[in-house]
């Protein structure tokens, strides 16, 4: 009987921890620079943590000193990564995760439909375009105000107009996955900091090079100037925070970022010659993020072609035979913004782990004590 209780027991135990680890919407490593998991996406090289550049035996030119704690230089065409430092380490990623937010939802949602924001949007801070509980926005509208001021109730209303924040978010991270951007966890859609987000310099180059692909995300992306309707009588004006574009000779686009925590963070993509060219930027000083881009920039479009590769940017993974609830995009049924919920699926909730923990004893019980008694009885 002791054998029966201790099993018992500790199925038990099982079905009672399990929920609780279940309830976690994504894992929590610490938002600090992690190590790379060999082997790396993209090549060994990459999985080092310094400076990564091969330079031939030929003269070429040598990389600027940039002061930050990863970054990434590559060619969007080729997929070749022509040097990185720490380019899978994982970091805090602020604003810059507004472009996944955006590749990942932009082929979700109708650009016409309207959207009404909920409080939850509405006092999120900082907001930054300052939308109204209750009024509604074009989507088209809300990403333009996402990737030119950075806004993050705007990244909070798009999430909830899949359906759900939780369903926007599994969106947001699922493309991540597509992408093999395995270093990435979102938590939330405008990147403010959250316990367990972060990302990678190398995922952030997987999130432009898509971005480059998608021409409503250039179009958004590369807004300068305009205005954002808050109500019929009230607008305010929209400025495009990514500089490069109006102070660099070919700048596609990008996004910068800053939490105190994150510090400066940066996408930067341009195209000089039929090159077009990716840098990342993970941990800069403030006010640097751009500068340190142009310099990476101006060294990429001098030597690609002339250094050796560290590593290469990775190939979408094939996409899932898309489920019959959502064979066509939320987007084109969407209207409104429904109040986010936390849906569980069928089977995964506490009470059926719970339940399924009892039976699961129940069994143990019956079998042990089957083998008990037959151990016990007299031989005849």
């Amino acid at each position: 009987m002791r054998i029966v209780l201790a099993a018992a027991g500790a199925v038990l135990a099982a079905a009672v921890v399990t929920p609780a680890a279940a309830a976690s919407p994504v894992p929590t490593p610490p938002a600090s620079p992690a190590a790379a998991i060999a082997p790396a996406i993209g090549g060994a090289q990459l999985a080092g943590h310094g400076v990564l550049v091969d330079y031939p035996s030929g003269s070429v030119p040598r990389l600027p000193k940039v002061t930050a704690s990863a970054w990434v230089i590559a060619d969007a065409g080729t997929g070749q990564v022509l040097a990185a430092k720490d380019p899978h380490g994982r970091y805090r990623p602020a604003s810059t995760l507004k472009v996944l937010t955006a590749i990942s939802l932009i082929p979700l949602l109708n650009p016409n439909a309207m959207v009404v924001a909920s409080k939850q949007a509405t006092t999120v801070s900082p907001n930054v375009v300052g939308l109204l509980a209750g009024h509604a926005y074009k989507v088209s509208e809300l990403f333009t105000a996402l990737l030119t001021i950075s806004a993050n109730d705007a990244a909070m209303a798009l999430a909830q107009a899949t359906g759900s924040l939780s369903q926007g978010m599994a969106d947001v991270n699922a493309e991540a996955r597509h992408l093999q951007a395995d270093d990435t966890v979102a938590v939330t859609p405008n990147g403010l900091d959250a316990p367990g987000q972060h990302t990678s310099a190398y995922d952030l180059a997987l999130f432009a090079r898509q971005g480059l692909r998608m021409p409503a995300f250039l179009k958004y992306d590369q807004t300068t100037g305009g205005l954002f309707p808050i109500t019929k009588k009230k607008s305010v004006g929209l400025w495009n925070q990514n500089t490069l574009l109006a102070t660099y000779k070919g700048a596609l686009g990008g996004k910068i970022g800053w939490t105190s925590a994150a510090g400066a963070t940066y996408v930067g993509m341009a195209r000089r010659h039929g090159v077009t060219l990716i840098v990342t930027l993970l941990h800069c000083p403030a006010l640097t993020e751009i500068d340190a881009g142009k310099s990476l920039l101006n060294w990429g479009f001098a030597v690609d072609g002339k250094v050796r590769p560290v590593g290469t940017l990775v190939a979408a993974r094939q996409p899932p035979a898309p489920s019959p609830a959502r064979s066509a995009p939320e987007g084109n049924r969407l209207r409104t913004a429904r109040p986010a919920t936390r849906a569980q699926s069928v089977g995964s909730g506490p009470s059926v782990l719970v339940a399924a923990g009892f039976s699961g004893v129940v069994l143990l019980a019956a079998v042990l004590g089957v083998f008990y008694s037959r151990r016990q009885r007299p031989r005849t």
